[in-house]
């Protein structure tokens, strides 16, 4: 592994940033299930409190468990770093902390999960910020919203809940051209999938809750850093390229580098917010991660034919999946999720909301929670559930209608899924 060449995926998602316990030589990442470490001496908790050697010091801030995590989804996404956090929606939080002041706005995709809806248009206006939705497939509409108080454009690669296929190379140059961030939710692709960073990404989060760890055991958050952006281009990321006053004037784009955003997140994001992930949903997200790209495969291959049938059926007034050629987002797929169009996806049906309700509850294999990317298939109507809170306008535009139920498809066998669907569906439109 030292002679310089680059792995490939499969043995990246089981090696990086693991190595033997030093202390045991137990070869799978103990949980390091501590609150606090041991200073060498005095003047080894002094440099680690000023940020003049890397290390523990609290696991609130840092954590060996954790710390493996980090650098195995970091090295999946191709990044220089990441920071790990207690959920996807912590992350996102993380990734704007830095970016952000009073006054200052976000734009963001309409194509977004409910949850992250709420999160921009309302809870965020308690810090100050605010967020502009916008449309983008309308490459002009975002150009056009973006303004002298933007700090970052926000998309999912793989849309939810309608597994849409935003086009991260169009996106990604009108962010570069007015020289701020973009941060891509890539929790529904997985970087097997799609790796936002190649597409001009500055930073990807992740709900690890989802396929990362695969199981619905644990929730968890990361933010990865591509370590690309140039903070002190000009003076929009004052946090990053001026001196900071908690650390007497340290400058973390100076002292850092391209580890500026990360370290910025470790120091500041998590020793403020507290957002921070605990060692065994760690533990549990790597456990997870060891089989991503064979889970993902199957994921990929079921929702193919499960979308695949339900199209053709009468019940069925339409079906959102990329990976079929009748959507509008089939030819993004060989460019953006070379691998597959992912496995979440929508499907209309055939007697409004009532009969949505109706198969839900008719189902039998598929499980009705408010989760996707288990090894389980589930489903969910998001106009009574996660998008409940959105205007009937914000529902449609997000692809979450009154008319609508979103399928997270996973690695059971396809025909059986198939054969619930159909049963469920006699009941709905009975």
């Amino acid at each position: 592994m030292g002679d310089g060449k680059t792995l490939h995926f499969d043995t990246q998602q089981i090696h990086a940033g693991s190595h033997p316990d030093p202390a045991t030589g137990a070869r799978q990442t103990p949980i390091y299930q501590t609150t606090a470490y041991v200073f060498r001496d005095a003047d080894h908790a002094a440099k680690l409190f000023n940020l003049q050697e890397v290390g523990y010091i609290y696991s609130r801030l840092t954590n060996p468990t954790v710390a493996v995590l980090q650098e195995r989804v970091a090295t999946l996404e191709g990044g220089i770093g990441a920071v790990g956090c207690s959920s996807g929606h912590a992350a996102q939080i993380m990734a704007l902390f830095p970016l952000m002041q009073p006054g200052m706005n976000i734009v963001a995709s309409t194509r977004l999960y409910g949850g992250t809806i709420t999160q921009f248009s309302q809870t965020i206006k308690r810090f100050g910020w605010s967020a502009k939705f916008v449309d983008f497939d309308d490459l002009d509409a975002v150009k056009d919203a973006i303004d002298d108080d933007t700090r970052a454009v926000f998309c999912e690669s793989i849309a939810n809940p309608g597994g849409y296929i935003t086009d991260l190379d169009a996106i990604s140059a009108i962010s570069d051209q007015a020289g701020i961030p973009l941060i891509v939710d890539n929790t529904s692709a997985t970087p097997y999938l799609c790796r936002p960073i190649e597409h001009g990404a500055t930073l990807v989060v992740h709900s690890t809750t989802k396929y990362l760890t695969g199981n619905g055991t644990v929730t968890g958050g990361v933010v990865v850093d591509s370590g690309k952006f140039d903070w002190t281009a000009n003076d929009k990321f004052p946090s990053l390229s001026q001196p900071e006053p908690a650390y007497h004037g340290l400058t973390f784009a100076e002292a850092f580098g391209p580890m500026a955003f990360t370290f910025h997140g470790i120091a500041i994001g998590l020793r403020d917010l507290g957002m921070t992930m605990n060692p065994q949903a760690a533990h549990y997200t790597l456990m997870g991660i060891e089989t991503l790209s064979l889970r993902m495969d199957r994921h990929v291959e079921n929702a193919q034919k499960v979308a695949a049938w339900l199209e053709t059926d009468p019940r069925v007034d339409y079906v959102t999946y990329a990976g079929l050629p009748s959507s509008p987002y089939y030819d993004r797929i060989s460019k953006i999720c070379p691998k597959g169009a992912g496995a979440l996806f929508t499907f209309a049906v055939k007697g409004g909301y009532d009969a949505c309700v109706k198969l839900v509850d008719a189902l039998e294999i598929f499980s009705h929670v408010a989760n996707l990317g288990d090894t389980r298939s589930l489903i969910i109507h998001s106009a009574s559930t996660t998008h409940r809170q959105l205007s009937v306008q914000q529902q449609e535009a997000a692809g979450a209608g009154p008319n609508v139920v979103r399928l997270s498809i996973g690695i059971e066998d396809a025909d059986d899924l198939i054969a619930d669907l159909d049963q469920a569906l006699a009941t709905a439109t009975a």
